[in-house]
């Protein structure tokens, strides 16, 4: 169960670390480099986030160095790709479709995407 809590605290740690660059980056976008699309510069900074979450899912959270890092960043390109889709998904039904607070609707669906990022990395990325 220590494994378990402590694989736990390390992903929240590099969720949080990614999450960080992911709006450091979209910062200097916008503020530093005169990106004038707020969505163009959140495009590049996830890109950088979502880079930092996998470096830290490899060598931090999971620890899994024995499959190449191709074929591991592929797997997690595709889980977040699908996970993307789900997580508007939810907010197409919870706000456009129900009417429901579009807030309300992206907590449910980052709770999902939390949960579903873990154990996607952890049994079809990484194979723990």
């Amino acid at each position: 169960m220590k494994t378990q809590s402590t694989e736990l605290m390390r992903y929240i740690i590099n969720g949080f670390v990614a999450t960080v660059v992911h709006y450091g980056v979209l910062t200097f976008n916008l503020h530093v480099l005169g990106i004038p699309s707020a969505g163009v510069a959140n495009l590049v900074a996830a890109i950088f986030g979502i880079t930092i979450s996998f470096l830290g899912s490899r060598y931090f959270v999971f620890n899994r160095t024995d499959e190449a890092i191709l074929t591991q960043a592929m797997k997690f390109s595709g889980l977040y790709g699908a996970i993307a889709v789900l997580h508007g998904c939810v907010l197409l039904m919870w706000t456009d479709w129900l009417g429901f607070d579009y807030r309300v609707g992206f907590l449910i669906a980052t709770a999902f995407q939390v949960s579903l990022s873990y154990l996607g990395n952890k049994k079809m990325v990484f194979n723990v």
